[in-house]
């Protein structure tokens, strides 16, 4: 059973998530927060799987609240929830360590998807998706396209291979797109995959992404 932590300032949002969530099988929320504070405070005593957490909220925002409950270490992980218009905020809340984000017009049964995704360790946000919001915002924050690479520790374990694979995924490559280019299998590039999350101490994909940008293995696009 996915436990589920409700995090809006909106009443009626909540309350309408709550009732989707309800009615799902294999999903249980566990409580709801109205505000950032509310949010860190329940999810420390309530331990879920997963809180949906929205960004723009009076105090302190979903990002910041983001940022909290993934460094307090636990197993509970962020999906936020954002609008088109606003990928920023969602470039910022990959970066704070959420595992994904799902637009807040998705339908119910993606919104579903999305949640029991990132309860087993998926990321949520699709490869050509990340590549469009890295593309777009990544060169305000990450490491300058004329700035030399740097030897990141986080990198030392890799193998050449892996260090493509790396590579590959922070162009945001699906695993299919890899095995084309580096001419392997499906299933060696999954395994590939596994050992450079585990080796670079990536939560999911979507950190791997941001690691490879940090690193300076991939350039943003002016």
């Amino acid at each position: 059973m996915t436990t589920v932590l409700i995090v809006d300032d909106q009443h009626l949002q909540r309350l309408g998530l709550r009732m989707l969530l309800e009615g799902t099988d294999g999903i249980t929320p566990v409580g709801e927060a109205a505000n950032g504070v509310e949010a860190v405070r329940m999810a420390a005593e309530l331990r879920p799987d997963v809180v949906l957490m929205d960004v723009r909220m009076p105090g302190m925002d979903g990002l910041e609240a983001t940022r909290r409950i993934v460094a307090a270490g636990g197993r509970t992980r962020v999906l936020i929830v954002t609008t088109f218009d606003l990928d920023e905020y969602a470039h910022d809340g990959l970066r704070a360590g959420a595992s994904g984000f799902l637009l807040k017009d998705a339908r119910p049964e993606e919104l579903v998807a999305g949640i029991q995704a990132v309860a087993n360790g998926d990321a949520v946000v699709a490869p050509s998706l990340t590549r469009r919001l890295l593309d777009a915002y990544a060169h305000r924050v990450l490491v300058p396209a004329d700035a030399p690479a740097e030897a990141d520790p986080r990198l030392r374990g890799l193998s050449d291979r892996e260090r493509e694979v790396l590579i590959a995924i922070g162009r945001g490559w699906t695993n299919t797109e890899i095995a084309e280019q580096l001419v392997l299998s499906e299933s060696t590039v999954k395994k590939h995959v596994g050992r450079v999350l585990a080796k670079i101490g990536a939560r999911d994909r979507i950190q791997a992404v941001i690691i490879a940008y940090d690193a300076g293995l991939v350039r943003a696009q002016p």
